[in-house]
């Protein structure tokens, strides 16, 4: 099982983003079966596509975010219960995204083996697929060329 990491649909979607090759690599692995189930959650779902209207426009999100809905990825929603399991992961952790943290969370009560990203913020608190991690902020700043 791998949960999939906003950054990689951003890279994925962004031909002119450095882990744009990678990305496509990793999502032609999770389509391939390569680490059984993937997830997604309500909260990544939220962050890519609020990077792909910022930057490119509503059609574009809309178009990723239905793409995303109707593939085989599972969605994961964020309850009460991972909601404040977050929130202790946030208070200790100190230096992670909400939102990264609801990765944490999610890989600990899904018993989700491996995440899919290239944010460094992961290393060495959950296995990560790709080791070429970059910082979380050149998500936001990296977002060119979206492909349709």
């Amino acid at each position: 099982m791998i949960l999939i990491d906003s950054c990689v649909f951003v890279a994925y979607t962004n031909t002119k983003d450095q882990h744009h090759e990678k990305a496509v690599e990793i999502l032609k692995d999770v389509n391939e079966g390569t680490y059984g189930r993937a997830f997604f959650s309500d909260y990544i779902f939220s962050e890519v596509l609020t990077v792909i209207l910022l930057r490119v426009g509503f059609d574009k999100a809309k178009e990723f975010g239905s793409y995303l809905l109707s593939s085989e990825f599972e969605l994961l929603r964020v309850d009460e219960k991972i909601f404040k399991r977050t929130w202790e992961i946030f208070c200790e952790v100190q230096n992670m995204s909400f939102t990264d943290c609801t990765n944490l969370a999610l890989v600990e009560v899904f018993e989700i083996k491996k995440i899919a990203t290239f944010d460094k913020g992961f290393l060495g608190k959950v296995e990560v697929v790709d080791s070429s991690c970059r910082d979380a902020n050149r998500v936001v700043n990296d977002f060119e060329g979206l492909i349709s």
